[in-house]
């Protein structure tokens, strides 16, 4: 019997190191799932993981590298695999640049990654980021919600703000709100594996940066939340990779302000059914 013990004991010892890599913490003879974090990095930005690596272990968070793709070094079978130059010029007021197609096939990558997972939701982060909360703490209260949601912004773009519509608050710590439009950028964002699975499907083509297409969200079947403050924004020292790939592309005015005035009426509307079914879920 006690032999029969002491192997028990020894095979969880073995067992514990690749469960530990993969997310998971034995704790008390139980699997504890933890929360994946991907950090979006360029191989060549080397730089940018260091710091961001630094950051994220003084706040206490694991996290898994995940290689960007480098837009400028796709062949163009690559780059028209997902986007599509149609689809561009009916949402979008301007042709794509290899780094915005890049960006947005990086954060795809990953969502696959959390659509396929285990865990119900995942965390995503671009390597341009600084802690600047308790970001650990934000994640314990997207864990403890109660109710659905699809998208939850940690991170605006540029540190801009924009006219909250609706706030719920969860703890004496952050709140959940609602934007007038979502909040642009993907800096770092929450995002739950069914919705992740939804995007997959939606973006198979694309013609919009991946920001803006999340903005769109009605689109896509999703809802999109920010809580607040932020546990993390964007550190503004650095130039941005997407822009070091290809210069700006011409913007065709009439296209974008037709664009901008279907968009307004399209996004009040979808943003008025997310709070009324937002406040149907937290009564």
């Amino acid at each position: 019997m006690r032999l029969a013990i002491q192997r028990c004991i020894a095979g969880l010892g073995a067992l514990y190191w690749p469960l530990k890599n993969n997310n998971v913490t034995l704790k008390a003879n139980k699997l504890v799932m933890q929360t994946p974090v991907y950090l979006i990095n360029l191989d060549s930005s080397v730089d940018r993981y260091e710091k961001s690596k630094a950051r994220l272990t003084q706040a206490g968070v694991t996290f898994n590298r995940f290689s960007a793709v480098h837009g400028a070094s796709l062949a163009p079978q690559e780059l028209n695999g997902h986007y599509s130059e149609n689809l561009n010029r009916q949402q979008y007021h301007k042709a794509l640049t290899k780094g915005e197609i890049g960006c947005y096939m990086s954060h795809r990558k990953v969502w696959q990654l959390i659509a396929s997972g285990s865990s119900p939701y995942g965390v995503v982060l671009e390597d341009d980021i600084e802690i600047v909360g308790n970001l650990p703490g934000a994640l314990k209260t997207i864990d403890a919600l109660k109710f659905d949601w699809d998208i939850i912004k940690l991170s605006g773009y540029k540190n801009a703000q924009r006219k909250v519509v609706f706030a719920h608050s969860l703890s004496d710590a952050f709140k959940l709100v609602i934007h007038a439009k979502p909040m642009t950028g993907c800096a770092a964002y929450a995002l739950k594996k069914q919705a992740a699975q939804q995007l997959i499907a939606a973006t198979e083509k694309f013609g919009r940066p991946v920001d803006t297409d999340i903005q769109h969200f009605w689109e896509k079947g999703i809802s999109v939340f920010s809580l607040m403050p932020y546990p993390v924004r964007q550190d503004l020292s650095y130039d941005s990779d997407i822009k070091s790939m290809q210069g700006r592309q011409k913007s065709h005015k009439l296209r974008r302000i037709k664009q901008q005035l279907v968009t307004f009426f399209k996004n009040k509307s979808a943003i008025e059914q997310q709070i009324r079914k937002f406040k149907s879920a937290i009564k």
